[in-house]
């Protein structure tokens, strides 16, 4: 039965992040960008899952127990006798990093093991961070989302830049904006992606590569603008203590999404109100820690009344 399973599911990475918290000393947290992003839909209230595969390990377990503890879907999760994928945060101001994972665990993700019938449930699958620039993953993941919209799931996608996206990442923006329904791209994503400080023509740039799909333009303390064709709205960041900025822009789009699968009544500009309320939530607890729907919602600014209401993308959208 469809609704045997979850309403989202996010395709990709989860991995550890080993930060350097002294000359000796190091913490590792749990940690990846489309995991995290699964994780602020279940905290929001929607049914959840991540797809991907981790170790065996002692990170691999842990990351493991933070699925399950998310309320995340186990069943789509793959622990495989492979290594762990570590992302070595050697310095914090700016960050520097780099990436051990050569033949690790996430490489190996099947998505032919994922649960029989799955797809049928699933209104959302999403994609990004550094999973489609990670091969054989790359391909594995390209795949399934092309797979998946034949068969009508809406589709989303963060590229989520970090600095192995080179020019070698080139096709796959390309495919995956061609097959995305809803875009976030984030100022620094796209400087890194096009390789350019010019932030309006590479955002030109992407919107051609899909003049169809909404696109979420998160800018950090200036809030985020939400584009359908020729329209677009804005929103500003609610006013907050911050105490640390990972995991905003996972929640802004996680949020988006929740809220057009949940609210699909809703105006874009309403959606968008909602993401930006989310990922400003975010800021306020340490590490990529998901808002609660609590948290959002009296963070929201009220809309309009007089906003026109825009039919949203999704699978079996009202």
């Amino acid at each position: 039965m469809s609704n045997d399973f979850p309403a989202f599911v996010a395709a990709g990475e989860a991995l550890t992040d080993l930060i350097r918290t002294g000359p000796d000393g190091w913490r590792s947290l749990v940690g990846g960008s489309t995991w995290n992003v699964a994780r602020v839909v279940a905290s929001l209230g929607l049914p959840s899952a991540f797809a991907g595969a981790v170790s065996r390990d002692v990170f691999g377990a842990q990351l493991a127990a933070a699925n399950a503890a998310a309320g995340l879907d186990g069943r789509f999760l793959q622990q495989l006798d492979k290594a762990p994928l570590l992302a070595v945060v050697h310095e914090l101001d700016p960050p520097a990093y780099f990436f051990i994972g050569d033949d690790s665990a996430d490489l190996h993700f099947d998505a032919a093991a994922l649960p029989p019938g799955w797809q049928a449930g699933a209104r959302w699958v999403h994609f990004g961070g550094i999973s489609l620039a990670r091969q054989p993953l790359a391909d594995k993941l390209l795949a399934l989302a092309e797979e998946l919209k034949l068969h009508g799931v809406s589709i989303s996608y963060d590229p989520n830049f970090r600095a192995l996206m080179d020019q070698r990442y080139d096709p796959i923006l390309r495919r995956m904006a061609a097959l995305a329904d809803v875009i976030k791209v984030s100022d620094e994503d796209l400087r890194g992606l096009f390789r350019t400080s010019d932030t309006d023509q590479a955002f030109a740039a992407l919107r051609a590569m899909n003049p169809d799909a909404i696109y979420l333009y998160t800018r950090g303390e200036h809030g985020a603008r939400i584009y359908q064709g020729a329209s677009s709205w804005s929103a500003p960041a609610p006013k907050v203590s911050v105490v640390d900025t990972v995991g905003a822009g996972d929640a802004s789009i996680g949020a988006l999404l929740y809220s057009f699968i949940a609210r699909p009544a809703d105006t874009l500009e309403g959606h968008l109100g909602f993401a930006v309320a989310a990922g400003a939530a975010a800021c306020t607890a340490p590490g990529a820690t998901p808002p609660t729907l609590q948290q959002v919602m009296q963070l929201m600014r009220p809309i309009p009344p007089t906003s026109p209401v825009y039919p949203t993308p999704g699978k079996n959208a009202v």
